[in-house]
């Protein structure tokens, strides 16, 4: 059999002329379970590409929060220290410092959801499993 060029396989050449109708038939199914295969181990690939990047983004959110928590803790470091203010310095210092964290949680999370609106599900199944149906159908792919 000829390879194509993402490596699979191309179509043999059909030889109906010697062959029964039941041979067809069972090519047919044959063919039919090889193509779910392949249509399966597709959506695994996409699926584990995408898994990949929902842990990416998933990982800043972890940082993000744990820079909250920070927030949190300084936060009340400052409230603290503005009961006891002698002065401007050390609670506007305090605050300074927590209003930076609560910047970098901030972008952050922006970049953590920027990342997930870049998923696109699984484009190459969903499109081979519309021209597959099509077919199934008896309709022409092209169609669709």
């Amino acid at each position: 059999m000829p390879e194509t060029r993402s490596g699979g396989q191309g179509p043999e050449a059909p030889d109906t002329d010697e062959r029964s109708l039941g041979e067809l038939v069972s090519e047919a199914s044959e063919n039919l379970s090889r193509l779910l295969r392949l249509e399966l181990e597709l959506a695994k690939l996409e699926i584990a590409r995408d898994a990949r990047q929902v842990a990416k983004s998933s990982g800043l959110f972890i940082i993000a929060a744990v820079m909250g928590h920070m927030v949190l803790i300084l936060a009340s470091i400052t409230a603290g220290l503005g009961l006891f203010a002698l002065g401007l310095a050390p609670w506007l210092a305090f605050l300074i410092v927590t209003v930076f964290y609560l910047l970098i949680a901030g972008l952050l999370i922006f970049v953590g959801q920027r990342k997930l609106q870049r998923l696109h599900g699984m484009p190459r199944t969903s499109s081979t499993m519309a021209t597959t149906m099509a077919v199934l159908r008896r309709e022409h792919p092209a169609d669709l």
